[in-house]
Formats: C-alpha cells, structure tokens, sequence
C-alpha cells in the first residue's frame, strides 16, 4: 500500500507541485486499495476454491485407481474433511468433488491442468497438494502399485518430478517413523529418508546441507503458502511438512556430529 501512495505522491509532485503530491498520493493510496483487496483478493479467493474442488476431485481418482472404493477409502477422505476443518457446506463440495473424481468420465488432465493454471507460480503449493493426496492414499498402510502410477502421473500433470514423489514418500516415513514402531526402522534407513526429504545425497557437504534447509524452509513457510492461495484449513498441513523438514535436518546434524 505504501508503494502505490508514494507513487502517487511522485507523480502528483511533477505533475501539480506540492498540492499534486498530497492529491496524488490519495489517488494513490485509494488505487492500491482496490487492487490489493479486490482484484487480488479475488484471485487468492479463486485459486483457494479450485485448490481445494481439486484436491478431492484427483483424491477420488486415486482412490478409484485400483478398480474400486473401499469403504476405508471414503472414510479416510472423511477424515480429512475433519482434520482440514471444513464446514458443513464445505464437506458437501469436498464429498460432490470426490464422488466427480471417481466417476468413469472423470478427466484427471483436465483437472491438473486447471489446477496448474491457477497455483502453477508456486511449485511449493503444488507439492502441498501433492502431499496431501499421498497422505490420502498411504492413509491404510498399503500404497497400490496402481496408485502410485496414478500419484506420478499427478506429479508430471503438475509439473512435478518423479524426485518430488521420493521427496514426499521420505518425508512421509520420516513422520510414520516418529509413531509407536519408530525402532522397527533402522537408523541407516531413516536418515536415508532425511537426505530424501531436503532433496540432497548423503555425499552432500554440510554447507549443501544447511543450504537446502533453509531453501526448503523459506518455500514451504505456510504464512509464503497462504499468500499465493493456500487455504487458511490447509496450514496444519504445511505446518506439517516443515516440521518434517526440521525432523530431517536435526537427524542429519546429529549423525553428521554438526
């Protein structure tokens, strides 16, 4: 807003002295109102719907891949209408989105590219969404060979890699290994998945190390998220995925002796 008032200021001074300045930084100060409030608001507001009509609409899909919905498939996309904290209205969208997601005719291209449309300016948030759909899917304990087709052939409809589905596998167990059987896991197998989570090789130097934590943590800030569009009920879930990151780095501090 300060930019738009002073901008209007400048161009007031050239144009009609001092009383210019003072009506131009007005002009100024209304303009960036209007479009700071309305038409980006409005645009945020646009990206959140489809954001979330798509994250349900692509979580019927997956949930179809494997030939049919389960029972315990449509209870875990009820769980996250909980854990999200949707509203009564909201859950019936949610629901109607992922019963079109399921649906034979259903066209996942066309979603994704929807979807891309409106978040594409941040991958961040796309690997948000990414992240959700994997949660949904491994939410039983058994991720299907179908369904991991399907979850790569989303991540490339995204403009995602095969790497960003490692990434967010790693970063899935890491969360997993914190649970009541975190001593199943060997210690070369979970910090492996740390390397995977920060998107680097455990022959990275430390300076690698550190600087792709704090990539990661400045992409993934759920306050950066929530301005290109992430919906306000989506922040546990980011707030999620940089504890994770955390989790990943202090492991690798402590085996590193950083």
């Amino acid at each position: 807003m300060l930019l738009f008032i002073l901008i209007g200021g400048l161009l007031g001074l050239v144009v009609g002295g001092v009383v210019g300045a003072l009506l131009g930084a007005v002009v100024g100060g209304v303009a960036g109102h209007f479009l700071l409030t309305v038409l980006f608001g409005r645009g945020l507001g646009a990206i959140r719907a489809q954001f979330v009509e798509s994250t349900f609409a692509v979580m019927g899909a997956l949930c179809k891949a494997d030939g049919r919905v389960t029972g315990d498939e449509i209870r875990v996309a009820e769980q996250f209408f909980s854990r999200l904290a949707l509203s009564d209205e909201q859950r019936r969208s949610a629901m109607a989105a992922f019963n079109r997601g399921k649906s034979p005719d259903f066209d996942l291209d066309a979603e994704l590219a929807l979807l891309r449309a409106s978040g594409g300016r941040s991958p961040a948030l796309l690997q948000l969404f990414l992240q959700i759909q994997l949660s949904a899917i491994a939410a039983d304990g058994n991720v299907h060979p179908e369904e991991h087709a399907l979850l790569l052939r989303v991540a490339r409809g995204l403009g995602l890699s095969g790497a960003d589905v490692e990434s967010l596998e790693a970063l899935l167990r890491g969360s997993a290994a914190a649970g009541p059987d975190a001593g199943a896991r060997r210690g070369s197998a979970r910090l492996a998945d740390a390397y995977a989570t920060l998107g680097i090789g455990a022959k990275a130097g430390d300076a690698e190390v550190k600087k792709s934590y704090r990539r990661l943590m400045s992409r993934h800030h759920p306050d950066k998220l929530a301005a290109r569009g992430m919906p306000e009920n989506m922040r546990p879930m980011a707030e999620e995925k940089t504890r994770e990151i955390r989790k990943a780095y202090d492991l690798i501090k402590e085996a590193r002796g950083l």
